[in-house]
């Protein structure tokens, strides 16, 4: 009777510890992950266009621009002038290009360094 009491303690303890795991415990914060990332010298601000678009833009428009999932980047200020392209950036463009993905001054940032890209 002892030991299956002691089986069924040590169970619930488990229980209990992979419940907290699985659906209470969140990781780290983000304020630790961001401090991290300053630390390591990762994070993009608005005098950082290049960074801001490594950050944000290449899983779609690929690592060096040449487009993707998204259409290319690299030679773009030929077809569009810096006011459309931070229109675009803040507001989206048929339904595939996301609207907000980064704030207004990171996007007038970013517009102004890719309509140099012809």
């Amino acid at each position: 009777m002892k030991k299956t009491w002691v089986s069924s303690v040590i169970n619930l303890v488990l229980l209990v510890c992979l419940v907290f795991v699985l659906f209470i415990y969140k990781g780290p914060q983000p304020s630790q992950t961001a401090a991290n990332a300053s630390a390591h010298g990762t994070t993009a601000s608005a005098g950082d266009p290049e960074g801001i678009v490594k950050k944000n833009c290449i899983t779609c428009h690929g690592d060096n621009l040449q487009g993707g999932a998204g259409p290319e980047l690299a030679k773009i200020g030929s077809k569009y002038d810096q006011g459309e392209i931070e229109n675009i950036i803040n507001n989206g463009k048929n339904g595939r290009m996301p609207a907000g993905l980064i704030s207004k001054d990171d996007a007038k940032s970013v517009a102004e360094w890719l309509s140099q890209k012809k």
